[in-house]
């Protein structure tokens, strides 16, 4: 029943409505951004960051930028492993990867680093990165309550914060760039970069929805990277054979700890199903909805009028049985084709970016992070879970997290 809402959602799908957002925004004067924004508005602004966002030739010219985080990503992994009483354990494990997500996407949105991975973390940055968890743990709480209650409860007040700073650090973080591209404008040189150059340079979107469109993207990026990558080291931790069968694949495709190219990546079949498995299990937005506005729609043989609303429920239906057998058992095989385990699933049964004309416009760039990541640390290192370690549940905090900080033991490989 999802694919027939999706496909009869009209040229200009609209997602569940965002009041608060929208009302923060109306309050300080900003523009919408495509999480607001509707209609043929927001199908301007999502043609102009497609392109340099999901075709493939374009994301791959981030990959240099997304090693040199990995590899400060290693770095910051080995200290804290040293530095544990085992020498082995790094606690909370998604915390770091939340760190390494910040500055694997901000990197490329922004062209700059923002240091998330130093020991000193710079002041702007910590804001920025408390800013994001505040907004997004609060942006649920926030609709509980009527505005009336605004003056005796402190929700909106706080939310109003989390997104003055989101808005603060994205807006000086641009405006530098900006001016970058100015001067160099007008000294005749050749205006050279990545995605924040290419958004600013194009005209085609106004300064003030360059501001929210890269603090989305940002939002929308760091949390599919670091929880994704959270579970599945999880997952691969306590399942001995998946995580040798991945280290096989690597280190065939790449011996001797050789830097993966995308090129490489086509031949790593495994390793992208292990992604696809976790991704089913904690798909990030775990359900969203729809709003049919052009049309009447029929959805199994019921018929439904214009402005229905729809919630698809995707946690539910990739854990459906009848989908995949064994639904709540890590078996990345069942995505490999040939494989005694590959399940006959419907293609819309697990799509944690969703698809269409309103998929994540993020994924390629996500995807790139966790392929690259997960290779180079699984090169490094033997994962393990704490002795005596609980199994760990999902929570949603809008998106869905684990319920409980992630410690697992790394075991450098000979």
């Amino acid at each position: 029943m999802i694919e027939q809402v999706i496909r009869q959602e009209g040229r200009y799908p609209v997602r569940t409505d965002l009041p608060h957002w929208k009302e923060y925004r109306d309050m300080r004067g900003q523009a919408y951004g495509l999480h607001v924004d509707k209609g043929s508005e927001w199908y301007r602004i999502r043609s102009t960051l497609n392109p340099k966002m999901l075709k493939l030739k374009e994301v791959s010219a981030y990959a240099p930028v997304i090693h040199q985080v990995v590899g400060d990503l290693l770095l910051r992994l080995e200290g804290l492993r040293l530095r544990s009483a085992d020498k082995a354990t790094i606690c909370d494990l998604a915390g770091e990867l939340y760190k390494f997500g910040f500055e694997g996407i901000s990197s490329i949105l922004f062209e700059t680093r923002l240091g998330c991975l130093q020991e000193e973390i710079p002041k702007d940055t910590l804001r920025f990165i408390a800013a994001a968890g505040n907004m997004l743990t609060l942006s649920e709480t926030v609709l509980f309550f009527p505005c009336w209650t605004r003056r005796f409860l402190p929700f909106w007040t706080r939310f109003v914060q989390a997104w003055d700073d989101l808005y603060d650090v994205a807006q000086c973080l641009i405006n530098r760039k900006a001016q970058e591209i100015n001067d160099k404008v007008k000294q005749g040189e050749t205006v050279e970069g990545m995605y924040l150059t290419y958004l600013l340079s194009s005209d085609k979107l106004t300064l003030g929805e360059v501001y929210i469109s890269i603090t989305e993207l940002l939002l929308g990026g760091v949390d599919t990277t670091s929880n994704t990558l959270s579970w599945t080291l999880y997952h691969l931790a306590r399942n001995e054979l998946v995580q040798k069968r991945l280290h096989q694949e690597i280190s065939s495709v790449c011996p001797g700890r050789q830097l993966p190219s995308t090129e490489d990546l086509t031949r790593m079949p495994f390793l992208k199903a292990v992604i696809k498995e976790t991704l089913r299990l904690y798909p990030v937005v775990p359900g969203n909805g729809r709003l049919t506005v052009d049309n009447e729609v029929v959805v199994d043989k019921y018929w439904f009028p214009k402005k229905t609303q729809f919630h698809l429920c995707h946690y539910a239906v990739s854990h459906n049985e009848a989908e995949f057998p064994d639904a709540e058992r890590f078996v990345p095989e069942r995505w490999l084709r040939g494989d005694p385990a590959q399940s006959q699933h419907h293609p819309y049964s697990s799509i944690p970016f969703g698809v269409g004309v309103r998929a994540c416009v993020g994924k390629r760039v996500a995807e790139l992070e966790m392929y690259f990541a997960l290779a180079r640390l699984i090169q490094h290192y033997e994962v393990q879970p704490e002795n005596l370690a609980r199994s760990i549940k999902p929570k949603t905090r809008t998106l869905l997290i684990p319920s409980a900080p992630i410690n697992l033991r790394f075991f450098p490989r000979a």
